[in-house]
Order: C-alpha cells, then sequence, then structure tokens
C-alpha cells in the first residue's frame, strides 16, 4: 500500500479536490444567510443568493437608467485597459532594466540600489503624490500599478539572469559573442518565461493598487463601482463585483500560463 505522500489524484479527483472548498465556502454562505434573514428579512449583510441573481441582472444586463450604458461591462474594460497598460510597461521596463543589472556590473552598480530602494516604498503612500503630479486622469491609475509592481519584476529578472550558469557565458565568449550577442541569444531566451511567471505573481497585487486608485479617484471601474455601492451596503453588487475581478484574475493567470507552455516548453519540462 502506498503511503499517503506518494499517492496523486486523478484528473477528476484534483478537480472534485479542488472545488470541495468552494462548495464548502458556498453552503456555510447559504446557512449563515438563512439564519440572518430569519432573524431580520431586511439585513444587508449576507444576502441571499436571489439577491445576487438581480443584482447581476441589473449590474450586467440591463442598461442603466442614468447613462443607458451596462455598467458592468464598461467597469470591466475600463479596470481591464488600465491593468493592461500597467503591467505591460512594467514588463517591458522590467526586462531591460532586469537584463542590464543582471548581465553587465556598470549598470548593476548604478541601478540596483535605486532599484531596491523604490521596491522597499510601500506604493499606498505614494498615491496621494501620484495625484498631485499626474492628476486624476488614468495617468495617476497606471503609474500607482507600474511604481508598485516593477521594482519586484526588476529584482526577480536580475536574480535569474545572475543564475545562468557563467559556463554558458564563457563558451559564447570563447566562441566570439559579443555583450549584445550575449544578451539576445543567451540571456533573453532564458529570461522571458521567468518574465511570464514574475507578471503572473505580480497580478495580485497589480490588481489590488488599481482598485485602491478606482477607488479614490475614477468614474468608472470595478473598484470605482464597489466602493461606489459601499455607501448603501449593497453586498449583492459588491460581493458578485469580488468575485467577477477573481475570475478575471484568474482567466488571465490561465492564459499566461498556457501562452508560456505553447511558447516555452522547454522551460517547463525542466521546471518539472
Amino acid at each position: 500500500m502506498k503511503k499517503l505522500i506518494n499517492r496523486q489524484p486523478g484528473r477528476v479527483g484534483a478537480w472534485a479536490l479542488g472545488l470541495l472548498p468552494f462548495v464548502l465556502l458556498l453552503i456555510v454562505y447559504m446557512v449563515a444567510s438563512d439564519a440572518r434573514l430569519t432573524e431580520n428579512p431586511n439585513d444587508k449583510l449576507l444576502p441571499a443568493l436571489g439577491s445576487f441573481v438581480d443584482a447581476i441582472q441589473r449590474m450586467a444586463f440591463e442598461p442603466s437608467k442614468r447613462s443607458g450604458d451596462y455598467l458592468l461591462l464598461n467597469d470591466t474594460l475600463a479596470s481591464l485597459q488600465r491593468l493592461g497598460i500597467g503591467v505591460a510597461i512594467s514588463a517591458l521596463v522590467a526586462l531591460v532594466v532586469g537584463i542590464g543589472n543582471g548581465t553587465i556590473p556598470y549598470i548593476r552598480s548604478t541601478l540596483s540600489p535605486l532599484v531596491t530602494g523604490l521596491s522597499l516604498v510601500p506604493p499606498m503612500a505614494i498615491l496621494p503624490v501620484l495625484f498631485i503630479i499626474f492628476g486624476l486622469g488614468e495617468l495617476a491609475k497606471v503609474m500607482l500599478i507600474i511604481i508598485g509592481i516593477t521594482p519586484f519584476l526588476i529584482r526577480d529578472l536580475q536574480q535569474r539572469a545572475l543564475e545562468i550558469p557563467e559556463e554558458q557565458i564563457i563558451k559564447l565568449q570563447t566562441l566570439g559573442a559579443n555583450t549584445w550577442q550575449i544578451i539576445t541569444r543567451l540571456v533573453w531566451p532564458q529570461l522571458m518565461p521567468r518574465l511570464i511567471g514574475a507578471v503572473r505573481l505580480s497580478l495580485g497585487p497589480a490588481w489590488l493598487f488599481l482598485i485602491a486608485a478606482e477607488a479614490i479617484a475614477a468614474t468608472e471601474g470595478l473598484g470605482y463601482r464597489i466602493f461606489l455601492v459601499r455607501r448603501y451596503l449593497a453586498m449583492d453588487v459588491i460581493l458578485p463585483y469580488v468575485v467577477w475581478i477573481t475570475l478575471l484574475a484568474f482567466a488571465i493567470d490561465f492564459l499566461l500560463r498556457r501562452y508560456s507552455q505553447w511558447r516555452y516548453p522547454w522551460f517547463h519540462q525542466q521546471a518539472h
């Protein structure tokens, strides 16, 4: 008989075990909601599941009486645009600076202390500064994402570049490769799948910074809507929005992972 540490669930079993905690949470919520609503039918803290259905129908499938827009769609597009721009710029800057810091000692001596210092600054602490400098428009929200995750991405890629075996670099130099050829033919290909992995890890903080910025200064967006309706204790809107943000984050993470597996199969085979 195999020991528990050596037993692996099958495909169906893995899916069932993965869904089990969500089912248990749903059951706990339904029991707690029923208890509160029995005591107070007007309770707004834990609304019934039917209230969620009505709220989703109103936010996603019915045009707003004030603007005529579909609010969930507009909020989603606004937030995804900000998130996409912020993460894309962060990844590009991190790739360039991370490669420079990891491969060229003069660049590392110049920029590495600055990057380390920036990574220790709490991004939320400088949010008022960003609004003062960049105004209340889109730029401040995107900049918060960039400032929040770029130092982490740079430090991760710098460390990955430093971990490239020195023997590989020496071999290319022996074959006559210059610095640019070493970067483009050795460092760049090895860092790209690691960049995707680092971006996946940074999506959680990126969403956090985005929602915080939208809550303070925005006229549309998922974070804006959550903080707008909280004054009415509209948990039937807030909780579906939270679940929707989670699903969006999961979908983005899934797509990045599948792209990495398709584009860099050698890296994932090596990881296993």
